[in-house]
């Protein structure tokens, strides 16, 4: 008799637990990031704002990620007029130039941006031999062969938008790091050459020989 009391005892215990468990978690709402029953909703649930979410306020549920008033400009930007199209583009050839001062310490600077965004393509002397470059459908040219002659403004605006398999890196490099690029790629290009007609190119003269 005793043993089948205490065997009762413990089935009841087991069922007011299980019915206890029960009640808790089926008094949560239907939220599966929810463990059910919140004993301190205050601590449990963050009154802070959070990132990309929505907030309301009088009703209104507005995004916390808001965009720019429209015609402002952020505090040291400057706009790039050119479009990313081939006609501007082309444009940007002939008449965009650096603002920037030449110095060897721009240079380095460049270079050093050089490493960090371009080298994985390009390659560290602008063969278009990196690592990145065996993977793609086919290597960028190289800077000293195809590009030689590659102004600065399409440089800039390659840099810009990006061009066939390399990407924009606008939102990469502010205005002035890519013309600190623009200057070290420049320097990979070597000597430029000067086109005598529509179907030759020659070294320029070199103005140490003597004649």
């Amino acid at each position: 008799m005793n043993l089948s009391y205490k065997n009762l005892k413990l089935v009841a215990c087991g069922t007011f637990a299980v019915m206890l468990v029960a009640g808790f978690t089926s008094c949560g709402k239907k939220d599966t990031n929810s463990p059910g029953f919140e004993f301190m909703p205050d601590m449990y649930r963050s009154p802070s704002v959070e990132y990309y979410g929505t907030h309301v306020i009088n009703g209104d549920t507005i995004n916390n990620a808001l965009l720019p008033v429209n015609g402002t400009i952020a505090r040291g930007f400057i706009p790039y007029v050119y479009p990313n199209t081939v006609e501007a583009y082309e444009q940007a050839g002939l008449y965009l130039k650096n603002p920037i001062a030449y110095s060897a310490a721009v240079e380095k600077e460049g270079e050093d941006l050089y490493v960090k965004f371009c080298v994985h393509c390009h390659g560290s002397t602008g063969a278009g031999d990196g690592k990145v470059a065996a993977k793609l459908p086919g290597p960028p040219p190289a800077y000293n062969g195809a590009l030689k002659n590659l102004s600065e403004g399409k440089i800039f605006h390659t840099i810009t938008y990006g061009k066939g398999s390399m990407g924009p890196h606008q939102s990469l490099l502010t205005q002035e790091e890519r013309w600190k690029l623009v200057y070290y790629v420049q320097k990979l290009q070597g000597p430029k050459t000067v086109a005598t007609d529509s179907t030759k190119a020659v070294a320029p003269a070199d103005s140490t020989k003597k004649h």
